[in-house]
Formats: C-alpha cells, sequence, structure tokens
C-alpha cells in the first residue's frame, strides 16, 4: 500500500473503499465527510465509473442513519409501472427498518413518464413521513441535469427536490496521482480474495498506467487489476493499454507507402472502438444494454470486445453499481 493512501472503515461497497490523495478528490472527501451527518437530499455527478454508488454508500455510513436500512434503487431502464412497484417496495422497507437513506441510482435514465411517477411518489413519502424520520435521498447521475432540463429531457421541479446538495466526482484522468496507489490498493484486494501473491507494478508499468486517458475510470483500472490477478504477467496486462500504432501516430505521419485501404480500415477499426467504447460508459458498462444500443447482438459485441482488446471489458458484471 503506498504511503499516504489511507482506506476508510470496510466493508464499504461491494469490495471496500480507498481514500485518493490528489488535488482533485480531497476537496471530493471533506465534502462528503461534511454533508454525511446533514439529512440534505445528495446529487452525485460523475462520468461511468468514477464511484457514485460507492459514494452513495460511503455517505450513508457515515451519516446519523448508519443504523438504518440503505435501500438501493436502479433506475436504468424502468417503465413507469415498474418504477411505481418498485418506489412501493422501497418505501416499505425504509418504513420496516424507521426510514434511512433511498439511492436513486442512475436517476438520469428515467425517462420523462418516468420522473413524474417518482416526483409523486417522493412527494407523498414526504407528506406520510410528517412527524417521523423520512428517507434521506442520494441520487447519482452521469449526464449535467442543468443541461438535460434546457433539453427538455428532465423535470425541473424533480430536479429541485434532489439537488440539496450536487457533488461532482472527477475523473480518473484528472486524479493521475491516485492512479498508481489505486492500483496497488486494487491489486492486494483480489490477489487476497482469490488467496494469490500480490502482483507488483515496474516502473514502466507505472508510467503507463499514469499516461493512459481511462475511459472507464475507476471501475476500468479494478478490472485490469481483476485480469492481472487472475492471468498474471503484470507487464503485459500493463501493455494492453498502449494505444495502437496508428492511433498514435497522426495521419499526416503516416508512412508514404502505407496502403489508402490498411489505413481505411485501421481508421474503421478505431472509430469503431470508440463507438463501442462510448457506448459501454453510457451504460454503464453493461454489454447487453450496450449491444442493444448498438444494435447488433450481444454474441457480436462480445467478439468484438475480444478482438479489439478493450481494456477489462470482458470481466466487467453486467448491472454493476456505478
Amino acid at each position: 500500500m503506498a504511503a499516504g493512501f489511507t482506506r476508510a472503515a470496510e466493508p464499504i461497497g461491494d469490495g471496500g473503499f480507498v481514500y485518493g490523495q490528489s488535488d482533485a478528490i480531497r476537496p471530493v472527501n471533506t465534502m462528503i465527510g461534511e454533508i454525511a451527518q446533514t439529512d440534505i437530499p445528495v446529487l452525485l455527478s460523475g462520468e461511468s465509473g468514477t464511484g457514485k454508488g460507492v459514494y452513495g454508500t460511503l455517505i450513508h455510513q457515515l451519516s446519523r442513519q448508519r443504523e438504518l436500512p440503505l435501500v438501493k434503487l436502479n433506475c436504468t431502464m424502468l417503465e413507469p409501472g415498474d418504477l411505481l412497484n418498485q418506489m412501493k417496495h422501497s418505501f416499505n422497507q425504509a418504513e420496516d427498518g424507521a426510514a434511512g437513506t433511498l439511492l436513486l441510482d442512475g436517476i438520469d435514465e428515467l425517462g420523462l413518464d418516468c420522473q413524474k411517477v417518482m416526483l409523486a411518489m417522493l412527494q407523498q413519502q414526504e407528506v406520510t413521513s410528517r412527524g417521523r424520520a423520512s428517507l434521506r435521498l442520494i441520487s447519482t447521475t452521469t449526464r449535467v441535469l442543468d443541461k438535460e432540463i434546457g433539453f427538455g429531457r428532465f423535470r425541473r421541479e424533480l430536479y429541485f427536490r434532489i439537488n440539496g446538495v450536487c457533488v461532482k466526482l472527477p475523473a480518473l484522468r484528472e486524479r493521475k496521482g491516485d492512479i498508481v496507489p489505486l492500483a496497488e490498493y486494487f491489486l492486494e484486494k483480489h490477489a487476497m480474495e482469490a488467496g494469490k501473491r500480490v502482483p507488483t507494478l515496474a516502473a514502466e508499468d507505472e508510467e503507463l498506467l499514469k499516461a493512459h486517458d481511462w475511459p472507464g475510470n475507476v471501475r476500468e483500472l479494478e478490472n485490469l487489476a481483476r485480469r492481472i490477478v487472475a492471468l498474471g504477467e503484470p507487464q503485459a496486462r500493463v501493455g494492453e493499454l498502449r494505444p495502437p500504432v496508428m492511433n498514435r501516430v497522426r495521419l499526416g505521419d503516416a508512412p508514404l507507402n502505407a496502403s489508402l485501404k490498411a489505413v481505411a480500415r485501421e481508421a474503421s477499426r478505431l472509430a469503431e472502438r470508440d463507438l463501442i467504447l462510448k457506448a459501454l460508459e453510457k451504460t454503464h458498462w453493461n454489454r447487453k444494454q450496450a449491444a442493444k444500443q448498438l444494435q447488433i447482438s450481444y454474441k457480436a459485441l462480445l467478439y468484438k470486445i475480444k478482438q479489439m482488446e478493450v481494456p477489462g471489458a470482458e470481466l466487467k458484471n453486467e448491472g454493476e453499481v456505478k
């Protein structure tokens, strides 16, 4: 474990949590510690894989309601009827445990009809809970809801209900100082779980980790650590992060004798890879949903992921918490 890199009390979330020490994450951790002690609704915003779901759990565990239930509701791909039933179930769970925290995961994925249902249920719960403890709201979003309101895709009144304070989680590429310590933490964590020796990273590996753009953020880094523990050969696994030659060289720098077909084929491959990564990010690395969005079969997407060497994607779990 790198010096100055401390863990929060475990277990938190589904696999523990580490604090970062970079300039980008320290103010976030300070703010989380302060707002956790209040009852104010929290909106966690950030790219897919930045740890919004983990931070939501952390807020609950640091709050005065830590002994009460944490009820999670995944808002992805819900119809109004399904949402109504799940909201009722969530409220019943909370009432059985005398309230607690309601984590609305991916609230930006709700359609306008579902948003109307949620708003009505939240208003009803607020009325029925007067005089006793009510649910503390924590919501997560990958989209900027201010802009979504302007586009007519998100209800303003729901936004004001869930946004008591907004905390934006930085992308991993903005936390360069945390990348290697995080990698070491995940290697230790998964090696211990697998009963294996903890792999070590060479100086060259660390430089590659820091140079990578991390489109999948912390989740992508953790999945790389899983690959290293499962398959061994850290240098080979980290080496997968090296960009293809055609991606490193500008088109104007291509050899004069390069085949036009080869250049076009490589450009098409890179564009396809980029589109797949964006679809995976948008669907929170749920491959079935990404395949549906890309209008290809699930098997076809798995094949393309394998052929294109999308870092760690084949090890991601469907429906993984953001």
